[in-house]
């Protein structure tokens, strides 16, 4: 039973964090917070932005509950570990595969990672902090994935 809880955590935390950073971006990136997110929609020659603090934060609490959950390896670490590896993932889709932060994972024929490069792209579309769409990472709209699953019907047959 034990085994079950940690696992449930990990995944709860991991599935969790889609629905915090669509909110987080939605309404706090862009709302309160544009100030540090709008470097995101901006040309940039650098690497970093200012944008990255909102990774800093995140990455400060599943640390942190790894941390003070590994001792007696329980639930908090199992919960920091499912955070992180949603942090994991963010990194890998958003910004190396989506922005090409680094030089790899350029191309997917994949439709649903065509489809999440689509919906990314149309949020950056609208360089305000009104009228977004798309704020998952994930989870996206359907229609952003309906052009590219037609096409792989097609080719089957």
């Amino acid at each position: 039973m034990e085994v079950a809880i940690k696992i449930a955590c990990l995944l709860g935390a991991f599935i969790g964090m889609e629905f915090v950073a669509w909110f987080t971006h939605k309404y706090i990136m862009h709302g309160f917070l544009w100030s540090l997110h709008k470097s995101h929609h901006e040309p940039n020659e650098s690497f970093f932005e200012w944008n990255d603090f909102f990774f800093l934060f995140f990455g400060s609490i599943g640390a942190s509950l790894i941390i003070f959950g590994l001792p007696e390896f329980d639930w908090r670490f199992f919960l920091g570990l499912g955070v992180s590896l949603y942090g994991l993932t963010y990194i890998t889709i958003h910004d190396i595969f989506i922005h090409r932060r680094l030089n790899i994972f350029k191309h997917s024929e994949h439709w649903y990672f065509k489809g999440l490069r689509k919906a990314h792209y149309s949020h950056h579309k609208i360089l305000t902090k009104e009228d977004g769409v798309a704020f998952g990472l994930l989870w996206v709209d359907s229609k952003f994935f309906a052009k590219y699953r037609k096409k792989r019907i097609k080719n089957k047959t």
